[in-house]
């Protein structure tokens, strides 16, 4: 392209259209680190705490691989035994919640049973 355009290189690419972008030898990081601290502001949030706890990981997963086997008795259980299960890699409090209402549904539902 530089023999048919008059062109300089100006290095890697560094910020582009808002994104942030990192480079090395092995992958590309893209972000957006300053817009995001920008709606922090914005909502008043500067020095706020970070609500997305991380749970136990293994934990987790115990609970939701049980809830797994038990949806093969009870299928209501399985699109939200399902969507939970998505979480595994990095649960949060929110899904740690979800599975603790699953838990509790269940609890008030021992005797249901697949006819």
């Amino acid at each position: 392209m530089k023999v048919a355009f008059q062109m300089s290189n100006l290095g890697p690419l560094s910020f582009y259209l808002g994104i942030e972008v990192h480079q090395d030898d092995s992958d590309i990081t893209l972000r957006k680190t300053t817009y995001t601290k920008r709606i922090i502001e914005l909502g008043g949030l500067t020095d706020c705490n970070p609500c997305a706890e991380e749970v136990y990981a293994t934990q987790y997963r115990c609970l939701v691989g049980s809830l797994r086997y038990l949806t093969h008795t009870r299928p209501d259980l399985a699109f939200s035994v399902g969507y939970i299960s998505r979480f595994m890699q990095r649960p949060t409090m929110e899904h740690q919640q979800a599975v603790k209402r699953i838990l509790r549904y269940v609890a008030g539902t021992l005797n249901y049973a697949l006819h």
